[in-house]
C-alpha cells in the first residue's frame, strides 16, 4: 500500500525585472517566480509529483508557506485511494474548516491547494503513462462530473447539466484528437507587447510574431494614453489589417477610464480588452462591456474561484474567459470553469504569461476541446517566450500553435540544476546578483 511520504517545496526566482520582461502598467518591475514544491511516494516507481503557485517575485516565500502548511494533509496517505479519488482529495483540502477560513476559496491559501492538487495531477498522469490532456480527456462524463464541487453553482450549471454537455461531446473526442496531433491547439503571443520594450523592439517583434505564424498578439496599455496610442498605431501598422491585436490594461482603470481608453484605441481594430477593471468588480467589467461592445471583454487571470466566474457570465461581464492554471484550486476547479463557459457558450483562451504557465494551461485547453466545448473557434492560448528552457517539457510552437504535448504529466517539472541555481536567497543566480550589486557600490 504505497503513501505519500514526502512534500519538498522551493521557492523559485527569476531576475525577469532586469531586462523588464513581463512588466506592463500595473506590474513595472516583476521577477517571475515559482512557489514550488514536490511530492513523493515509497511506491519504488521513482515518480513525482511536481506543481507551483506563480508569483511575481516578493511574497514568494510567503506563498511557498502556505504550500507548506499542507504537509500534513498530503504526507501519509494511501497513494492509489488518492488517485482514484481526486475529487475527494480536492474537497479535503478546500473545505478544511480553519484553512478556509483564510479565503474562505481565495488568496494565498487557496493558490496553496491549487499548487498541492495540479502536484498530485502531475503524479497521476506519469503513473498512467499519459500527458494529463489525455488523462482527463479519456475519463467519462461521469468521472469527469465527480471531480467537480457543484457547491454555489447549482443556480447557474447543474451536475445534470454538466453531463448533457459532457456527454454531447462524447461521439467526435477521437477525431479531435487526432487533429490535436495533426496541428496543434492555436496560440497567440504576448511577446512583441511589453510596455517597457521601446518602439524599436516592439515592431521588431510584431514582424517576428506575424512572421512566426501567430495570428494574433497582445499589447500591455495603461500607463498612458498618448503612448499607447503610438503603440498602437506601430503595432497595426506593422502587423497589417489581418491579424488581431488585443490589450491588456492589468487592472488599471476606473470604469469610466477604460471606456474612455478603449474608445480612443478603437480606431486600430482591437480584438479584446483584457482586465480593464478590478478583477473582483463584476458589476464594472459588464457596464464596460456593454459600453465598448463589440469589441470584448476578457478577464480572469486574477479571478479567484469558479463563483467568481459565476457571476460574471451571469452579468455578460466577460466575452472571452481566461482562466488560469495556478490561481484557482488546481485542476479540479478549472475543470468547473471550463464546463461554465461551455454552458453559457463563451471562449476560454487561458492566461499564461508567466513561469510555467504556458507549460500548464495547454493541457486543460486540449481536454476542453476534445472532451468538452469541442471547439476551438476563437480560442487561442496565450503565449509568451520566456523561461521555457528551464522545463523537462517545455512547450513547443509551430505555425502560431501549441505542439500537442506526448511527455506523461502536468508539464509542472523543473530542471534540478534550475531548482537549485534560482532558489531565493541562497541560489548562485541570487547570489552572484547579490556580489555584483555589492561591487558597483
Amino acid at each position: 500500500m504505497p503513501r505519500f511520504t514526502e512534500l519538498e517545496t522551493y521557492d523559485v526566482r527569476f531576475p525577469t525585472s532586469l531586462d523588464l520582461d513581463g512588466s506592463d502598467a500595473m506590474n513595472t518591475d516583476p521577477d517571475y517566480s515559482a512557489a514550488y514544491l514536490i511530492v513523493r511516494t515509497d511506491a519504488g516507481d521513482g515518480l513525482e509529483g511536481h506543481g507551483f503557485a506563480f508569483t511575481i517575485g516578493r511574497g514568494n516565500d510567503i506563498q511557498t508557506a502556505a504550500i507548506e502548511a499542507l504537509r500534513d494533509h498530503v504526507i501519509g496517505l494511501d497513494v492509489d485511494a488518492t488517485l482514484d479519488d481526486l475529487g475527494g482529495f480536492w474537497r479535503s483540502l478546500v473545505h478544511d474548516s480553519q484553512l478556509r477560513w483564510l479565503g474562505p476559496e481565495k488568496g494565498v491559501m487557496h493558490m496553496a491547494i491549487g499548487a498541492v492538487v495540479n502536484a498530485v495531477w502531475d503524479l497521476a498522469a506519469k503513473r498512467a503513462g499519459v500527458p494529463l490532456w489525455k488523462l482527463l480527456s479519456d475519463l467519462t462524463p461521469e468521472q469527469i462530473v465527480d471531480l467537480v464541487d457543484f457547491r454555489y453553482l447549482t443556480d447557474a450549471l447543474t451536475p445534470d447539466e454538466a453531463l448533457e454537455i459532457l456527454r454531447a461531446a462524447t461521439p467526435g473526442r477521437a477525431s479531435r484528437e487526432a487533429q490535436l496531433h495533426d496541428r496543434g491547439y492555436p496560440a497567440y503571443t504576448t511577446t512583441p507587447g511589453w510596455l517597457g520594450y521601446d518602439d524599436a523592439k516592439l515592431v521588431r517583434l510584431c514582424h517576428e510574431a506575424v512572421a512566426e505564424g501567430f495570428t494574433q498578439i497582445k499589447l500591455k496599455v495603461g500607463a498612458d494614453l498618448d503612448d499607447d496610442i503610438r503603440r498602437m498605431r506601430l503595432a497595426r501598422e506593422a502587423v497589417g489589417p489581418d491579424i488581431r491585436i488585443a490589450i491588456d490594461a492589468n487592472q488599471r482603470w476606473d470604469v469610466a477610464d477604460a471606456i474612455t481608453w478603449v474608445e480612443a484605441l478603437a480606431p486600430y481594430d482591437v480584438w479584446w480588452v483584457e482586465e480593464p477593471t478590478s478583477p473582483d468588480d463584476i458589476l464594472g467589467h459588464a457596464a464596460i462591456a456593454a459600453a465598448i461592445a463589440p469589441i470584448r471583454v476578457a478577464t480572469g487571470e486574477h479571478v479567484q474561484n469558479r463563483v467568481v466566474f459565476k457571476q460574471l457570465l451571469q452579468a455578460r461581464a466577460l466575452s472571452v474567459l481566461q482562466l488560469d492554471s495556478a490561481r484557482v484550486a488546481g485542476v479540479n476547479e478549472n475543470i468547473a470553469i471550463l464546463l461554465l463557459a461551455a454552458k453559457f457558450g463563451v471562449p476560454v483562451c487561458p492566461h499564461a504569461g508567466g513561469v510555467g504557465l504556458c507549460e500548464l494551461v495547454q493541457h486543460l485547453s486540449m481536454f476542453d476541446y476534445v472532451a468538452v466545448s469541442g471547439s476551438v473557434e476563437d480560442r487561442v492560448i496565450e503565449y509568451v517566450d520566456h523561461l521555457h528552457e528551464h522545463f523537462l517539457d517545455p512547450v513547443v510552437i509551430k505555425d502560431g500553435h501549441y505542439v500537442t504535448p506526448l511527455r506523461p504529466g502536468f508539464g509542472a517539472e523543473m530542471d534540478a540544476e534550475t531548482l537549485a541555481d534560482y532558489r531565493y536567497p541562497g541560489g548562485k543566480i541570487w547570489t552572484d546578483l547579490t556580489s555584483s550589486k555589492e561591487s558597483h557600490k
